[in-house]
Order: structure tokens, then sequence, then C-alpha cells
């Protein structure tokens, strides 16, 4: 096999086709600014061992393995055979003013999908016969300029080919519909959280994992990092699984000054072992002091850190009250934040709860 992809793409291409044992069989070589001089491209890196080549696009991700074999079939007793579905629509041709010129006879159109399947020494022979500024929409028009018939062999509509954002949508839809076990990692749920703490003297301020020198900083059990503990309860809240306080209550003394970024780290890791990867964070941070629009950098690394996520899934926003209620008068800090949790796929079965699990787990096995 022989894959051919964006030359910036090349390097992390063959570490992903690597094999545990450091093997890789595939090759990955560079594809150029058109669909010709990425086909010639891998054309060359194909043994001349083979009768056959099949060409495919990697933008048709769904093609069946009863496709592919009526193709080969085919090229195998004629030379050169396309996949293809009959429209089912009416095709017009129009002039460069968008004025109808002709209603093409539908019962001989069809569309044409990949895999194309060729003799090697034709294909090659297709490609050398034209120049390079000869346009071909797919391999077959090139063995056509031969003059070499090309098979039509049936294909599959649902052989889509992904082009727009909008085709991603139906692409997860239509694999939840094949494989229902795939549906579970379209699953989303959203979560709430809240956190206020007075000021205390004598305590250093830390917000969202990083620590404000010269400030005043917040009483509390633990470091007191109202924007952690708004997270954590966000994320607690979309799994179903309690509030900080269920899991850390302050009466426990070994959690007495302990860094609230450690809590999260725990929550974070509590959500993925219930079958959950965060989807994104929203945390606004209400007081009137300190200000943190230089800081909020940092503040979204060492949040994305602890959840291990990209930083890029992660907001932290700043708010005051002007000088309203307790933030605005200056008696402490309050935080929200907001979450979405996405079902990992794989992960555990959604109608199964904890209890259940330990229960199932724990019986013997036959």
């Amino acid at each position: 096999m022989v894959l051919v992809v964006a030359p910036s793409e090349v390097e992390r291409a063959r570490r992903t086709l690597l094999r545990p044992d450091g093997r890789r069989t595939e090759k990955v070589v560079a594809g150029g600014a058109q669909r010709r001089a990425s086909v010639w491209a891998g054309l060359a890196e194909v043994t001349p061992a083979s009768d056959l080549v099949l060409v495919h696009d990697g933008a048709r991700p769904f093609v069946t393995p009863e496709v592919v074999a009526r193709a080969v079939e085919a090229a195998a007793r004629h030379g050169a055979a396309v996949a293809a579905v009959p429209t089912t629509d009416t095709v017009k041709e129009v002039d460069c003013d968008h004025f109808v010129t002709t209603t093409l006879d539908r019962a001989r159109l069809w569309l044409v999908q990949t895999p194309q399947v060729f003799r090697r020494e034709l294909l090659i022979e297709a490609h050398q016969a034209v120049g390079p500024d000869v346009p071909a929409t797919d391999d077959a028009a090139l063995v056509e300029r031969l003059g070499h018939p090309v098979k039509v062999v049936l294909g599959d509509a649902q052989t889509i080919k992904i082009t727009g954002p909008e085709d991603l949508v139906w692409a997860e839809r239509f694999l939840a519909h094949r494989d229902p076990e795939l549906d579970r990692g379209l699953e989303t749920r959203g979560g709430i959280g809240y956190d206020a703490h007075p000021f205390a003297e004598g305590r250093p301020l830390v917000l969202a994992g990083v620590r404000f020198p010269d400030e005043r900083g917040l009483q509390g059990h633990s470091d007191a990092d109202v924007v952690c503990h708004a997270i954590c309860d966000a994320l607690l809240g979309a799994a179903a699984m309690g509030d900080i306080g269920q899991h850390f209550p302050d009466s426990e003394p070994r959690l007495a000054g302990i860094s609230s970024l450690s809590l999260l780290k725990q929550v974070a890791g509590m959500v993925r072992s219930e079958g959950w990867e965060v989807g994104n964070v929203d945390s606004v941070i209400i007081a009137e002091r300190p200000r943190i629009a230089g800081r909020v950098a940092g503040m979204r690394e060492a949040l994305a850190e602890a959840m291990e996520v990209g930083v890029e899934r992660i907001s932290v926003k700043g708010k005051t009250t002007e000088g309203m209620g307790f933030t605005g008068r200056g008696e402490g800090i309050a935080a929200h934040a907001i979450c979405t949790l996405r079902r990992i796929r794989g992960g555990p079965p959604r109608s199964q709860t904890r209890e259940e699990k330990c229960t199932s787990t724990s019986q013997p096995k036959a």
C-alpha cells in the first residue's frame, strides 16, 4: 500500500503507520499540486511485480470490500475498471451564462467513484501519453484518451466523498447507524459549576493554578482556587458523579492546603474512568481585583495540562460587578464554569452504573 499525502503530512503519516515492533509495511510519499501528480508519485513506488494498481480516494472512507472486489475482478478481465453508480437526478448541460443547452439522457449517465483499477503498464502509459497541462479529474479519463475501454462496475451510493464540514456530520451519523456501538462516541453532556470564597489575610492567591503575588488570598481548606473548584463541579455534574465536596470534603486533614489544580487533575481522571473526555471548558472569574488579562494564557495552559486536553478547549474570562454585591465590595472572589463531556468510544456503557460495574467485575469467571 502506498499512501500519498500532502508534503507537510509525510512524517506524521509515517509515524502513525509504525507498528508496535517498529516495522512499517506501507509506503508514504508526498503528493503534488494536482491529482495527476499525486497519483504519479504513488505509482512510482508500486513494485513492478504488481499486475494491477488500485487507485482510491482517501476522501471516500466508506468503500466496501464488495465494491473493491468487483473493480479488481473487472480490471483483471478488461484491463481497466471503475466503480460508479447510476444517477437518479436529471442532468442538464448549461452555457457560460448558466442557460440550459441540453438535457442529457440520465439512463446513460453514471457518477464515477473510486476505486479505479488498471493494469499497471496501462496506467503508466496513460499518464506518460499526455502533457502535464491536460486536465483529468480521474485516472480513467487518461486511459480513455488512449482509446482503451474502461469497464464500469456497480459502486455504492454511500461511498460519498468527504468534501465539506457538512459531510463530516453525515459521516458520523452514518457510522453510528451502521454500528450502534459507535453511537456512544457521539453522546455529549453539559455541566455547570460555581464557587466563591472570601478574602483572608496571610494566604497566597491562586486562580486557575496561577499564583498572584502581593494579592490577598482566599479562605479555604485547600488553596481556595475558586476557578478549579468551579470546573471540578462542572465536570462532576456533567458525568453525574456528585460534587467536589463529596469526593474531597473539607473535614479531611490530608487535604489541608492542597493544590486545587491537583484536585482538578484527579477529577478529570475520574471522569475519564467513567468513559468521558473533556470537550471544552468555559470559565469566568468575578472579582474587582486582581486584573487577570495578563495572566489568562498561563491560566489556560495550567488548566489544560491538569485535564490533559488541548489549550484551545479552555477559556478563562474576567468580569467585575461594577461595585455591586460581595465581589463588588471586595469581600471575595467567585467563579462560574461550564463544560461539555463527550463519550469516549469504547468507554463504559452509558446504561451501566459504577455500582453495577463493581458488581459485574467481581463475579467469578467461568
